[in-house]
C-alpha cells in the first residue's frame, strides 16, 4: 500500500488532527509541571538567600564590621552551596568562600535594584576545578564595605536542564508514536474500505451475490457493511423478481395474447353476420379487459413495494373499511351458501391508504370465497393488533406458502378458476407498506391469512 496515498486519507487527516489537539494539550500540562517545579525551587533560593543575608545585616547591626566577618568567616567552612564574601574598599576580601566579585567575565550582570543578580564561578571538586553557576543578593553596608550572599544553583540548573531535556523527549515520542499509530490506524481503515470497494465494483459489474466483507469487530464500519448487505439483499430480491416477473408476463400473457390475435383472424377470415361480429368484439374486449386488470395489478404491486402510491398517506378508520368489505361481499358469499362473518374492534384507525387497503382485504375475501367449498365458513376479525381472514377451504400447503406470495404463482388446484395469480402479492406489498407482516396459517381446515400491524400503529379511536 503506497505510503502517499495513505498519508491522504481521511483517517490519517483525522489522526493528524487528535495528535495535534493531544501535542497542545501535552505542551500545556508538561509546561505548567515545568513552571512549578522550576518557580518553586528558585523561590525557595530566593528565600534561603533572603533569609541568610537578613541575617548577617542584623550581625552587622549589633556586632559591627569586625562581627560580620567572623560570623562570614565561620559560615563559609565547610560550605557546599551557600557562598559569601564580605570585601572592604578597593573590592579587597575580608571574609568568605569566593576569592573576588564576580565581575562581566563570569557572566555577572548589574545587579537588579533589589540587589539579585546571576554569575559563574570556579570551585574545587576533587582536586580539580568546576565552573558552576551561582545566585546572589548584593547588600551595600557602608563606607565602601559589601556583602554577597548567594547559593550554588548547578544542580538546580542541571534538573532544569533534565526537565527540559524530559519535555522535548516526551513531545518527540509522543509525536512520533502518534504519526506511527495514525498510519497503522489508517492503513488498517484504507485495507477495510479498499475491500468494500473491490467488493463494490463486483457487484457494479454484475454480480449481485457478493457482499460487503465484515471484520466481526461490529464497529461502524461493520455495521455499516452489514446494513448495505442488507440493501444488497433487497436489491438482488427485487431484480430476482422483476426478472421472475418478466417471465411470468412472458409466460401468462402469451395465452390470452395468442386467443386474442387467434379470435379476430378467425373473425376476419370469412364474411360474418353483425351479431356475430358483435359476439367478437365482445369476446375480444373481456380478453382486453382481463390483460389490463393483470397490467393495472403489476403496477399497483410496483408502488406499493417502491413505497409510492397514489395519493399521500392519511389517517383513515380501518374499522370502518373492513365492514365496508365485509357488507360487500356479504352478497356473493350468500350465492355460494357461505357464511361470511365479521367480528371487528369499532374506531380503531390506521395511518395509510385506504384504498389499497380495502383492495388488499377484498383479494382475501374474493379468495376465501373463490375455494371455500359450499356450506363453508369465512370469518374477517379485526382487533387491536391483527387483522385475520380465515375460511373452510382445501388451504395451503405449508412447504408452497411462501411462494403462493410471488407474482403469478398459482397452485395446481387453482389453476382451472379465473385470476392472474397476483393477489396474495399484492396483499403483501400493502401490508409492508404500512409496516404489517403477512402470515399464512392452517386454519384446520382452511386458510388463515394475518396481517399483523405493528405495535401502537392502530390507534383505539377514529380522528
Amino acid at each position: 500500500m503506497q505510503l502517499p496515498r495513505l498519508l491522504l486519507t481521511t483517517t490519517f487527516r483525522l489522526a493528524l488532527i487528535y495528535l495535534g489537539l493531544f501535542l497542545i494539550l501535552v505542551l500545556f500540562l508538561l509546561g505548567f509541571v515545568y513552571w512549578t517545579t522550576s518557580g518553586v525551587a528558585d523561590r525557595q533560593i530566593d528565600d534561603t538567600i533572603e533569609a541568610e543575608i537578613t541575617g548577617l545585616a542584623e550581625q552587622y547591626r549589633l556586632r559591627g564590621l569586625g562581627g560580620l566577618s567572623d560570623v562570614v568567616a565561620e559560615r563559609s567552612r565547610n560550605q557546599r552551596y551557600s557562598l559569601y564574601l564580605l570585601t572592604g574598599p578597593g573590592g579587597f576580601a575580608l571574609a568568605g568562600n569566593l576569592n573576588a566579585w564576580p565581575d562581566a567575565q563570569s557572566g555577572a550582570a548589574k545587579p537588579d535594584a533589589a540587589g539579585w543578580f546571576d554569575f559563574s564561578y570556579r570551585r574545587p571538586v576533587a582536586g580539580d576545578f568546576e565552573t558552576h553557576r551561582a545566585r546572589a543578593r548584593h547588600l551595600l553596608l557602608g563606607n565602601d564595605f559589601d556583602l554577597l550572599v548567594g547559593r550554588d544553583v548547578e544542580e538546580r540548573h542541571r534538573i532544569d536542564q533534565v526537565l527540559r531535556a524530559s519535555i522535548a523527549w516526551a513531545v518527540a515520542l509522543t509525536l512520533g508514536l502518534g504519526l506511527l499509530g495514525g498510519i497503522v490506524f489508517s492503513r488498517n481503515v484504507l485495507r477495510r474500505i479498499e475491500a468494500i470497494t473491490r467488493a463494490s465494483r463486483d457487484i457494479m459489474a454484475g454480480d449481485l451475490r457478493r457482499r460487503l466483507p465484515r471484520s466481526g469487530s461490529d464497529d461502524e464500519i461493520d455495521r455499516l457493511a452489514g446494513s448495505l448487505n442488507d440493501m444488497l439483499e433487497e436489491i438482488e430480491r427485487l431484480v430476482t423478481s422483476m426478472r421472475e416477473v418478466t417471465d411470468n408476463i412472458a409466460h401468462d400473457l402469451r395465452s390470452p395474447l395468442t386467443r386474442l390475435r387467434n379470435r379476430i383472424e378467425v373473425t376476419l377470415l370469412k364474411e360474418a353476420s353483425p351479431a356475430e361480429y358483435r359476439a367478437a368484439l365482445d369476446e375480444t374486449v373481456a380478453e382486453v379487459a382481463g390483460l389490463l386488470d393483470t397490467f393495472n395489478g403489476l403496477l399497483a404491486i410496483a408502488r406499493a413495494e417502491a413505497g409510492r402510491p397514489e395519493g399521500t398517506p392519511e389517517p383513515f378508520d380501518l374499522s370502518a373499511a373492513v365492514n365496508d368489505m365485509v357488507e360487500l361481499y356479504a352478497p356473493v358469499a350468500e350465492e355460494k351458501a357461505l357464511s361470511l362473518t365479521g367480528d371487528v374492534v369499532a374506531g380503531l384507525t390506521l395511518m395509510g391508504f385506504r384504498q389499497l387497503m380495502s383492495q388488499a382485504l377484498g383479494n382475501l375475501i374474493d379468495n376465501a370465497i373463490k375455494y371455500t367449498p359450499e356450506g363453508g365458513t369465512i370469518s374477517v376479525t379485526l382487533n387491536r393488533g391483527e387483522l385475520i381472514v380465515a375460511d373452510s377451504g382445501p388451504g395451503i400447503p405449508e412447504a408452497d406458502r411462501d411462494r403462493v406470495l410471488d407474482r403469478f404463482v398459482r397452485l395446481e388446484a387453482s389453476r382451472n378458476s379465473p385470476g392472474s395469480g397476483l393477489g396474495l402479492s399484492l396483499v403483501r406489498a400493502v401490508a409492508r407498506l404500512h409496516g404489517a407482516e403477512l402470515i399464512l396459517e392452517d386454519n384446520n381446515p382452511g386458510l388463515r391469512v394475518i396481517l399483523r400491524f405493528a405495535p401502537d400503529s392502530l390507534d383505539g379511536a377514529p380522528r
